[in-house]
């Protein structure tokens, strides 16, 4: 007689990357209970990429989009998710146990599908600089080294790619190959080899960088077949940049010991993907294979899944324990509702509407777009959806100066005001912290030009409520002026996110954002909007509840740039947790804007994170006693948790 086993899944996918979410999609859409376990940011190494135009049936995309959509069917498929580290397996038995961060967890089969990481070379300074001249994605950083030189490391793939990438900002790069030539195709490395910009070096290897003034200043060369070192020097004397484009290194130090690997690390898998255990497979970047791609990976999460569809049936079978499957899932439900409301009182389905070719559609799209406007249709579908689903009217505080950034700001949510139907709101404030102008037809009757705009943080325990300083002094040229060592440092223009409080002044949600957030910044701050009008963005219970019980003021700063692709996850991540928390503020910034920031941290990589946890502000804003910590690279929100300590 079988027996239910609440605590039990059919099967356990470490990793959450597009090998572990297509697991995850496989076997929930089968009906077995299924747990993706991802320790940083479901999609895996995918998500860095900007552009996608291999993946078959998808003509051009992000890795996170994506992969965020691998996401969203094996969810809606019935499969669950987990942001926890998996720290260790027994493996012996018929009913496993994955050891996790956040608790035992058991189950019949495991996929290991854990991915690669990319490659650190252990040269000298290389973990010292890392963010601050040290960088491993051009997409990102390539700007921080506009007019400068770099060096590229590395003769794969990647390398020779993203040297020719690095062409639009660097003055010339330098590539330090190892081998006598690339090891990519051909065709690849000739761009690099014919770019006027590039000069490729053979057989030799990065030993070392130092640093001085601004940043690095030297780096050590080896040739190898002398054995001789040279000391380089960028030709204008200046600083440089060091772009790593290694390759990967497989993340198995989990499984090693408990299942077979190659000499490399990689896990051997035998036919359909079983590893050297009975109910452990493995699947994507981390086994033995001849190519790694995303179509790869999705495929070997295809493979092994229906293996374990059998393997978990058999265990199931034997032991008499029956894990509490999905019967219904959210896919099933839609399909369900869409074919009764196909079928109509009539009980018939009507014809489908004409489709418009995708060519047919962007013409239309064009011709009916007026001049000045700065959405598409398309986007402003988006934003309609969005819009409708805020619970609150949002009030967007407009700390402007006297530049043409502050117009273009001005303009940018303006035209978002317009687009909203009643849930954004405006207000325009100098650097008196006078209200010079006022949009929205919700917005608070306490906002009156010419009076001076009072923005408040929400209230303690005690039922006071600081006041927020929305003034400023100006330079000469009518920049803002403003303190780079402060605590969130008030440079304009800036977008504050506020509501209105019960007494009818503006309250701070603790999430804005410096410069103009377009770009990748777009959906960032868009989401951010909803976040903070609620309900926002849907959260695991556990990391809502990590995230409600930080009980410090504690403020994230983001050091962005609008063409990094990582930046936005930091971003919404950072702000997520401040709308849920008023303990917590989260503004980020446009470094390309305020320099002075990115003098202030050493910052050569985006985004750069500073995070002041119990610290108060001194009259001059400046930082007082507190911990400061400064963070490179992209943040999920279990990433941001754990740096805030919660």
């Amino acid at each position: 007689m079988t027996e239910n086993n609440s605590d039990l899944y059919d099967v356990v996918v470490i990793g959450g990357g597009p090998a572990g979410l297509t697991a995850g999609l496989y076997l929930a859409r089968a009906r077995y209970r299924v747990l993706v376990l991802e320790k940083d940011d479901f999609g895996g190494q995918i998500t860095i990429t900007n552009e996608v135009v291999n993946y078959p049936g998808v003509g051009r995309t992000t890795g996170r989009a994506l992969t965020q959509t691998m996401r969203e069917q094996a969810r809606d498929f019935g499969a669950e998710f987990l942001s926890a580290e998996a720290t260790g397996l027994d493996v012996d038995g018929d009913v496993k146990t994955v050891h996790t961060s956040r608790g035992d967890l058991k189950t019949f089969g495991i996929l290991i599908a854990t991915g690669a990481s990319p490659r650190k070379l252990g040269f000298e300074g290389e973990a010292e600089y890392a963010g601050r001249g040290v960088a491993y994605c051009a997409t990102c950083d390539g700007e921080f080294f506009t007019g400068k030189e770099v060096l590229v490391i590395g003769g794969g793939f990647a390398a020779a790619e993203e040297s020719v990438f690095l062409t639009k900002y660097a003055s010339k790069v330098t590539v330090l190959v190892r081998e006598d030539d690339f090891t990519c195709d051909a065709s690849v490395a000739a761009e690099a080899k014919n770019n006027p910009k590039i000069e490729v070096r053979y057989g030799v290897e990065l030993k070392g960088v130092t640093a001085g003034q601004g940043g690095l200043r030297e780096a050590t060369i080896l040739d190898r077949a002398s054995g001789e070192t040279e000391t380089w020097k960028p030709a204008d004397g200046g600083t440089f940049g060091v772009f790593v484009f290694a390759g990967y290194v497989p993340a198995t130090s989990l499984v090693r010991g408990v299942v077979d690997l190659d000499p490399q690390g990689y896990v051997i898998t035998h036919d359909y993907l079983e590893t050297s255990v009975p109910g452990v497979y493995a699947a994507g970047d981390l086994r033995v294979k001849n190519l790694r791609q995303v179509v790869t990976a999705t495929a070997d999460g295809a493979i092994a899944a229906v293996e374990l569809e059998r393997y978990a049936k058999s265990m199931s079978e034997k032991t008499g324990l029956v894990p509490p499957r999905p019967t219904a899932s959210a896919y099933e439900k839609a399909e369900a509702e869409a074919a009764k409301a196909a079928a109509g009182a009539e009980g018939t389905t009507p014809a489908p509407a004409p489709v418009k070719r995708s060519a047919d559609a962007a013409a239309a799209a064009s011709a009916s777009r007026k001049p000045g406007e700065l959405f598409s249709d398309a986007i402003k579908q988006q934003l309609g959806v969005v819009f409708g689903r805020m619970s609150r009217p949002v009030t967007l505080a407009l700390e402007l100066d006297d530049t043409p950034l502050s117009a273009e700001l001005q303009g940018f949510v303006g035209e978002m005001v317009a687009l909203s139907n009643g849930k954004l709101n405006s207000v325009a404030i100098d650097a008196a912290g006078l209200v010079t102008a006022v949009d929205g037809s919700s917005a608070p009757e306490s906002l009156v030009v010419g009076e001076p705009a009072q923005i408040v943080l929400p209230a303690e325990a005690d039922g006071d409520a600081s006041v927020l300083p929305t003034y400023g002094t100006l330079d000469d040229t009518g920049r803002a002026e403003f303190d780079a060592a402060g605590l969130l440092p008030g440079a304009r223009p800036a977008a504050r996110l506020c509501v209105a409080g019960d007494d009818g002044r503006l309250v701070f949600t603790g999430l804005a954002f410096h410069g103009v957030p377009s770009g990748h910044e777009f959906n960032s701050f868009v989401l951010g909007l909803y976040n903070a009008a609620g309900p926002g963005q849907p959260l695991d219970d556990d990391l809502r509840s990590r995230a409600e019980a930080i009980d410090k003021p504690t403020d994230v700063m983001i050091l962005v740039s609008l063409t990094c692709t990582m930046c936005p996850e930091t971003v919404l991540a950072s702000q997520r947790i401040a709308s849920l928390n008023p303990n917590v503020r989260a503004e980020a910034y446009d470094i390309s804007h305020f320099p002075e920031l990115k003098d202030q941290y050493g910052a050569m990589s985006v985004p750069c994170i500073v995070i002041n946890r119990g610290a108060g502000a001194g009259a001059d804003g400046a930082a007082a006693a507190g911990e400061q910590k400064v963070e490179f690279g992209k943040k999920s929100i279990p990433q941001m948790l754990a740096l805030l300590g919660a």
